[in-house]
Parts: C-alpha cells; structure tokens; sequence
C-alpha cells in the first residue's frame, strides 16, 4: 500500500537522493551536476511559496517517489496549464507508486483551476510514455535532437492531458 502525502521540509533529502540519481544515472532529467542540498531547499520553497504541491509516496515506511507540478511558461496567458515531473525511486519502479502520485496530481491540478497538464519525457523512456497513456494522456509534440546528454541527442516528447473534458 500507498500512503500520499503533501512533502514536508524532513523529505527533502529523499528527494534530493530520487532527483541525483536520476541526474548523474538517466536522461530522465537532463541536468548534469547532482544538486546540493541547498539547492533542493529553494525548490522545495519556491513551489510551496507559489503554491504548488509537492506530494510524496510512502511505501513500506521509505519515501518511494514524489511528484509536482509548476510553471509551464511564465507568460500569463499560459496561467491555465502546468508542467509535471514524477520521479520514483528505483526499488519502487512497476509497483504502482507512480500511478498513485500522477492520479492525486492530476486531482489536485483539477481542483486548483488548471485547464491542462504537461510532461516533458525524453523519447527514450518509454516506460513513461506507456504510464502517461494509461492514465489518458496523448502525445502532442516530439521535438528532435534539443537535449544533449551522455555524448547524444536526445528527442523529448510532450504529453498532454486536457483537465476539463
């Protein structure tokens, strides 16, 4: 079973752990230096002083992934549509933690007005691509060769899910 829950400042390095892995091991994430701590810190701070969720699953007492949306481009005609991110850590990978986050985001996204949820997915994740199609969404753009990480190009895909059908 899964417990979710809003993060609290204790989880910030768990989920700095999930978030440097996935930074020096994958091309999930296409940053290339592992954060500090301190780091971590002023995300945390700024999506909850912006007023997005930064919610956390629990599995067998350890924070198995998290989840959070932001900022999809700062212009305000954009206001209605959020970007998501979802990490989970490897141990709890195909066991339904993810799922779990996604389907509580997407709520939350419902409840605080958004109109449209976005995430960006490098191409070479399809385990991800095939998550956010079960849960209804519909790849809307595929640019090529705008990430470059580990020697290589790398494609993203944008997904989409329209909130309010």
């Amino acid at each position: 079973m899964v417990q979710v829950r809003q993060a609290v400042p204790s989880d910030i390095q768990e989920i700095l752990a999930i978030n440097n892995h996935e930074i020096i091991n994958s091309t999930i994430n296409y940053d290339f230096v592992p954060k500090t701590i301190q780091e971590q810190i002023e995300w945390f701070e700024q999506k909850k002083k912006a007023g997005y969720p930064i919610l956390v699953g629990i599995k067998e007492g350890k924070l198995a992934g998290f989840a959070t949306y932001g900022t999809f481009r700062p212009k305000p005609g954009y206001r209605f549509t959020v970007e998501h991110s979802v990490y989970i850590g490897a141990p709890f990978r195909g066991q339904g933690v993810g799922k779990i986050l996604l389907t509580e985001l997407i709520k939350l996204a419902k409840a605080q007005g958004y109109h449209t949820l976005v995430g960006g997915i490098d191409s070479s994740n399809e385990g991800s691509v095939l998550f956010h199609q079960k849960l209804g969404f519909k790849e809307v753009a595929r640019f090529k060769e705008v990430g470059h990480k580990f020697d290589r190009w790398l494609d993203i895909i944008f997904m989409q899910l329209i909130l309010e059908e």
